[in-house]
């Protein structure tokens, strides 16, 4: 094995050790009052209670999964599933920890200083950061080391196993390809529970505060005297911070996993014709060999080492930044510098090693897209554009109109991210065919550290206000976390946009490897086929006869893009029907005791967190059902080809949808806090109502549908790519 494994191995322990650092920074901070800790001891037991109890039920779906590996395939199979599955749910449990010890201190720091109390915030966020870059990566490394005679070139083959020792259930595979896929299937799935599970939640429990305690109670959001307003702020830690953070951790595997598959069986297969152009597009004119074979398995490790790093320097900028204004301006410099310096890195690696400079071509078009698809969510989300300003406006004419207004700004916003992703597509493939996709997906992963620190940073923001309320303390506290969660709500559209375009690339890199993934012998490593129309010709046909399944892989194609939809469907009932209990407990509350909106007696603030955390762990259960299930029926009854078609049409309609879904909710949550700021009559004007409402309708769209749509088509994909020898060529029924 190549030493150069060294260097990422190396740069995941500095990353851990540095969010440890920056963990320690934060809990030295002082909590603030006595009211301060007790309110945040209530979110930080709200928040780990739910985790703990979501663990269990992930726990027992983890080990049954695994133990169907074990039988089917290895142990190690199995053994690399759990691994992640574990780190993922610890990354989650990490960030979990910061963010509920930095809410309190960021409010205290708030007291004295914006620019303190911005430090303490993007402290935690930091940790979560690091620890989602540095586990996935250390995981990935330890992976690969201690199964690493699965990679030696020498011995790598596709082989056979016979399930159950039937002759005619023979399923073909490359061992090494199928671990490194089970472990990004373990942190998807827990991917899945955390974003579907902590949505419910966070959404639920949001929608529930604002429309019993604005509107009908006309009490300010965070007020103590709202039941349902520890639960709010529960939401935004299980949702917001290890939701995010799970899913854009198995993006980040997902990405590096696709082209590690795809340089496994282009080296299986490097004897082949058809797979030159592949090989020379790598920049290896005179072929592959055992030598050159390390570079470009290590490539992918080495280039997310590199933009780990710049993350980490990035976060060091900010940290010690000395501008005490426009500080929402130096978060986006520090993720262009993150990008920047990635860029660097990379280019240092393929000056170094043998391959060609279409990689680096590959991982700028991620890094630009990834960019530009953050600035267009911000465009389309912030209070300082035209398109949410003018929502705010168009709230004065009533609710109606301003969530009709919401709903349209959110489908012309999928325009230019669209164009975005496919202009990438086109390039990338050009560079590099399937592998250049895959590279591109992995560039704009690259400095996931970043992203996930500047959006975790908002739900610690948000936390922060609601303490300043809760505790009582002097309006310009309140003003000052205020501004940080005004900050925070254009950074958390940006992370979401680049969690979408994300999504879509690494999902392609998948797709592009699922395709691979049951070729049975060398010689047939081909470039993948997906016909709509004609057929597969012999030569790259699996079976050696030409295939013709075009009106399978069409049928796929429309079954697949029904999925997202009905997915959504379950997540909008799921929200809205816990959220109805929820209502009418805050409802009895008020009725039964008058003396909760006089501020003489405590609302039972346990019973809340109780419905909520029900609703989100009994709510999820369906959804994860489709996700996990639904590829897997599919391609042993339709076949693998059309299980093909299947995941593009998904994918086609998930992207669509998860960005109309961000940007609309987060331009009518952001219209209503343009409205408190004392625009179109401010607070408890007309539009002040018409707002709230449309932020209700929005919340379950931007913090429970476009996230978990992300992580619905990554599972589906590496599912896929886990089983696909399983699935015949054909439908069974033909």
């Amino acid at each position: 094995m190549s030493v150069l494994i060294v260097i990422p191995a190396a740069i995941s322990v500095l990353a851990l050790v540095s969010a440890f650092l920056f963990n320690r920074s934060v809990v030295a901070k002082a909590q603030g009052t006595d009211r301060m800790k007790e309110v945040q001891g209530y979110i930080r037991s709200g928040a780990f209670t739910f985790m703990l109890e979501e663990a269990r039920v992930m726990g027992i779906t983890i080990l049954i999964i695994g133990a169907i590996l074990w039988v089917l395939f290895y142990w190690e199979i199995a053994v690399a599933f759990w691994i992640g599955s574990i780190l993922s749910m610890a990354a989650g449990f990490i960030g979990m920890n910061a963010a509920t010890h930095a809410n309190a201190r960021t409010t205290h720091a708030a007291r004295t200083s914006f620019k303190e109390a911005l430090s303490v915030a993007f402290s935690g966020g930091s940790v979560m950061g690091l620890s989602v870059a540095g586990l996935a990566l250390a995981g990935l490394v330890i992976v690969v080391v201690v199964f690493r005679k699965w990679y030696d070139p020498a011995s790598l083959h596709i082989e056979t196993r016979y399930l159950f020792g039937v002759s005619s259930l023979g399923v073909n595979f490359i061992r090494g390809a199928l671990i490194v896929s089970a472990y990004s299937m373990g942190a998807s799935l827990v991917a899945l529970f955390d974003r579907v599970g902590g949505g419910i939640y966070t959404k639920a429990a949001d929608m529930a505060a604002d429309m019993v305690g604005k509107v009908e109670m006309h009490i300010p959001e965070d007020d103590p005297r709202n039941p349902a307003t520890i639960a709010d702020n529960v939401g935004d830690n299980v949702g917001d911070v290890g939701g995010l953070g799970a899913d854009l951790l198995e993006s980040f595997i997902g990405a590096i996993i696709s082209v590690i598959v795809m340089a496994l069986y282009i080296f299986v297969g490097r004897g082949n014709e058809s797979i030159q152009g592949l090989i020379s597009r790598l920049g290896l004119s005179a072929g592959l060999n055992e030598t050159t074979y390390w570079w470009i398995f290590i490539a992918p490790l080495m280039i997310v080492a590199g933009g780990l790093f710049s993350s980490l320097l990035a976060m060091l900028y900010i940290r010690f930044s000395k501008r005490q204004e426009g500080m929402q301006q130096v978060l986006m410099n520090a993720t262009r510098l993150a990008a920047v310096i990635t860029s660097l890195t990379t280019f240092l690696f393929c000056w170094l090693s043998p391959l060609g400079w279409n990689i680096l071509g590959e991982v700028m078009l991620g890094l630009g897209a990834g960019i530009a698809i953050g600035f267009f969510s911000e465009y389309f989300t912030s209070t300082r554009f035209k398109p949410t300003r003018e929502l705010a406006r168009m709230n004065q004419d009533g609710p109606a109109v301003g969530v009709t207004e919401g709903m349209a700004l959110g489908m012309i916003s999928t325009l230019l991210p669209v164009i975005t992703i496919a202009t990438a597509t086109i390039l990338s493939y050009q560079l590099g065919g399937l592998v250049g996709v895959a590279f591109t997906a992995m560039g704009m992963l690259s400095f996931v550290a970043m992203t996930v620190a500047v959006d975790t940073y908002g739900p610690i923001a948000d936390n922060a206000g609601g303490i300043a309320t809760m505790a009582e303390l002097p309006s310009e506290v309140r003003e000052r976390t205020d501004a940080l969660d005004s900050i925070g709500n254009t950074t958390a559209a940006i992370g979401k946009g680049f969690a979408i375009g994300s999504a879509a690339f690494a999902s392609l890199g998948l797709i592009a490897a699922f395709m691979w993934s049951a070729i049975g012998t060398a010689d047939k490593v081909v470039q993948p086929q997906l016909p709509i129309v004609g057929q597969i010709a012999a030569q790259f046909s699996p079976s050696g006869s030409p295939i013709v399944v075009g009106a399978y892989v069409i049928a796929g194609l429309m079954l697949g893009a029904m999925v997202p939809y009905v997915f959504s469907a379950l997540l909008i009932r799921g929200v809205s029907r816990t959220s109805a209990i929820l209502v009418e407990e805050i409802r009895r509350q008020f009725k039964e005791n008058p003396k909760i909106m006089s501020g003489e007696a405590m609302a039972d603030y346990k019973r809340c967190i109780s419905i909520t955390a029900h609703g989100g762990l009994h709510k999820m259960f369906l959804p994860a059902v489709i996700a996990i299930l639904t590829p897997v029926v599919f391609g042993l009854i339709f076949g693998r080809y059309a299980l093909g078609g299947f995941l593009v049409g998904a994918l086609l309609s998930a992207i669509q949808l998860a960005i109309f879904c961000g940007n609309s909710g987060g331009a009518m949550d952001n219209a209503k806090k343009y409205i408190e700021e004392g625009h179109f009559g401010g607070k408890n004007s007309e539009a002040h109502a018409a707002s709230v409402i449309g932020d209700t309708v929005g919340d379950p769209l931007k913090d429970t549908v476009g996230p978990s749509l992300d992580i619905l088509i990554k599972l589906m994909s590496v599912i896929s790519l886990v089983f696909a020898s399983l699935f015949p060529i054909f439908p069974i029924f033909v």
